[in-house]
C-alpha cells in the first residue's frame, strides 16, 4: 500500500498547477490532503473523482471542510472504496475540518491538519493552547484505534519541526510557532509512547525538509522545516517498506511525503 500526504495550501489553486495529473501519476492507494480551503460544492468533478480511463484508474474523494469559508480542511483520495470514513469526533476541531479518517481492512489512515500556534506582534502564541489540545485529542484517537485492533498511519502537516535536525535555523526559531518547546515536547511524548516517525527509520540526514517559506528563495536555498509526517504504531513497523519526501513536487509551499507498507 502506497500512502502519500500533502498540504496543498488550497486545493483549487493547486488544481490549476497540474494536481490531478500528478495524483493520477502516483498511482498511490491513499492520498491524504491538508489545507484544502474549500468545500465539495466548490470543486470540479475532475478534482472530486480523478480518473484515467487509459489506465483504468479512478479515485474517490472524502472531504471534511471547515465551517469558515476558505480555511483549513482535510481530504483523502482512495483508489478502493474504504470500509468507513470518519472525522475526529470532537467539535472543537471538526468545525475546522482538521481530520479525515478512512478505514481499509484493519488499517486506519488519518489525514490531519494540526493547528498553527501562531506568532503575534507581542511575541505570544494565541493558538498554542488550542494546538496542544488538538495534539492530545489526536493522540487519544490514535490510541483508541490501536486498542480496537487497527494499525494507524497518522499523515499530515503536524506544524512542528520535531528536532533541530528538522529545521534549517534552529537557534533563531526557538520562540517561533512550529518550533516552540511545548510543541516539540508533545512530539517527544507522542514518539516516546511508541509511535514511529517513518521517515527517520530510513533517513537520519539533516537538510530534509517538507516546507519552505515563499520568501527569500527559501526553497531554492533549501532553508526549510520538516513539518509533514507519517507516523505509525509500533506493531505496524515490520510492514513498513520505505518512506520519503517528494521534494521535487511543486505547487504548494509544502511538498508531499510518502510511505509504502505491506
Amino acid at each position: 500500500m502506497k500512502i502519500i500526504s500533502w498540504n496543498v495550501n488550497g486545493i483549487r489553486a493547486v488544481e490549476k498547477k497540474g494536481f490531478v495529473d500528478w495524483l493520477l501519476s502516483t498511482e498511490a492507494d491513499v492520498i491524504c490532503i491538508q489545507e484544502t480551503k474549500a468545500n465539495e460544492k466548490q470543486l470540479s468533478e475532475e478534482l472530486k473523482n480523478p480518473t484515467d480511463i487509459t489506465k483504468g484508474l479512478s479515485y474517490k474523494s472524502y472531504f471534511y471542510s471547515a465551517e469558515k469559508a476558505g480555511y483549513s480542511g482535510t481530504a483523502i483520495y482512495c483508489k478502493n472504496t474504504p470500509d468507513a470514513v470518519e472525522n475526529l469526533g470532537d467539535e472543537r476541531f471538526d468545525s475546522e475540518g482538521r481530520v479525515t479518517i478512512v478505514k481499509v481492512g484493519k488499517t486506519a489512515v488519518i489525514s490531519a491538519y494540526f493547528p498553527n500556534s501562531q506568532d503575534d506582534e507581542e511575541g505570544g502564541h494565541p493558538r498554542l493552547e488550542y494546538k496542544l489540545a488538538f495534539n492530545e485529542a489526536i493522540h487519544k484517537k490514535c490510541d483508541e484505534l490501536v486498542a480496537a485492533g487497527f494499525n494507524i498511519v497518522l499523515c499530515g502537516d503536524y506544524n512542528v519541526a520535531h528536532k533541530e535536525i528538522d529545521i534549517a535555523n534552529p537557534k533563531t526559531n526557538t520562540k517561533h510557532a512550529g518550533f516552540l518547546p511545548e510543541e516539540r515536547a508533545w512530539m517527544d511524548k507522542f514518539i516516546d509512547s511508541g509511535y514511529v516517525d517513518t521517515f527517520r527509520v530510513f533517513n537520519q540526514e539533516a537538510g530534509q525538509y517538507s516546507w519552505w517559506s515563499y520568501r527569500f528563495h527559501a526553497r531554492e536555498k533549501n532553508v526549510g522545516w520538516r513539518l509533514d509526517y507519517q507516523c505509525i504504531n509500533p506493531e505496524f513497523l515490520p510492514k513498513l517498506k520505505s518512506a520519503g519526501i517528494l521534494k521535487d513536487v511543486y505547487g504548494s509551499d509544502h511538498c508531499p511525503v510518502v510511505i509504502e507498507v505491506e
